[in-house]
């Protein structure tokens, strides 16, 4: 299956106020596994960002005055979502937003028409009932290393938020296998590896003659003091059953 994983920031909450989109951020992934393509643009809205908007996403209108328009990437922004699952954190308001630029361009299918939509906030909802679900509330509960979100962002949310489409919905996580009891607080703690295909394979460190050899040594000076150490019981079941 191919999904794709997409965030929007704007330049307000609402389009029906005139709002637009500034940014788009999307990752895809493919059988469940990151494949390295994303598409990722800023946008020039033709209108002011409220203060409001800038104070969480930091994007101004300075920096978007030379941006492209959303017409100049709409027709591109369209071929890479269309047939693909929408993974996206309270759907509506970016799906909204989507649907508001394409319309107003005309000739633009809804996002309903070519997409699957996914709301992972909805489905954290049901899953952690009664806790917080926005993205970073999400990142401390699957132990997803947040710490270089300072800003909202929408190419960086949706990386993020592939990670925890993944550990939320029973991707890889660490020694345990899948699930778990949680922690004290009912939160499951989890720790994210990235799927990618470009990821270098692990290198084995074989143990030398002489590490070995000084690894015995020092077994035998704890045998010698203390009893049978428990590196050599695990080593020696029958031994430890004799002690």
């Amino acid at each position: 299956m191919r999904q794709v994983v997409l965030d929007t920031e704007t330049t307000g909450i609402d389009p029906k106020q005139g709002h637009r989109i500034i940014e788009i951020g999307c990752v895809e992934m493919v059988g469940r596994k990151l494949t390295n393509r994303h598409f990722h643009v800023y946008i020039n809205p033709e209108r002011e960002v409220e203060e409001e908007a800038f104070n969480v996403h930091g994007i101004s209108n300075e920096f978007l005055a030379d941006k492209p328009k959303f017409a100049e990437v709409a027709k591109e922004f369209l071929e890479f979502i269309d047939g693909a699952e929408l993974i996206i954190h309270n759907a509506p308001f970016d799906v909204g937003f989507i649907d508001h630029e394409f319309s107003m361009l005309g000739g633009f299918p809804n996002v309903a028409d070519v997409c699957k939509v996914f709301d992972s906030l909805v489905y954290a909802r049901r899953k952690h009932p009664g806790q917080k679900n926005n993205l970073d509330a999400l990142c401390r509960r699957y132990g997803i290393d947040n710490s270089h979100r300072e800003l909202h962002g929408a190419l960086l949310d949706s990386e993020i938020l592939a990670d925890v489409y993944l550990l939320m919905t029973g991707g890889q996580i660490t020694m345990g296998g899948f699930g778990g009891d949680g922690d004290e607080d009912g939160e499951d703690l989890y720790t994210i590896r990235r799927l990618s295909p470009d990821r270098p394979r692990l290198k084995v460190l074989k143990v030398s003659e002489s590490e070995l050899e000084a690894h015995n040594e020092r077994l035998d000076l704890i045998d010698k003091k203390s009893g049978l150490s428990l590196w050599r019981k695990l080593e020696n079941p029958e031994l430890a059953s004799q002690d």
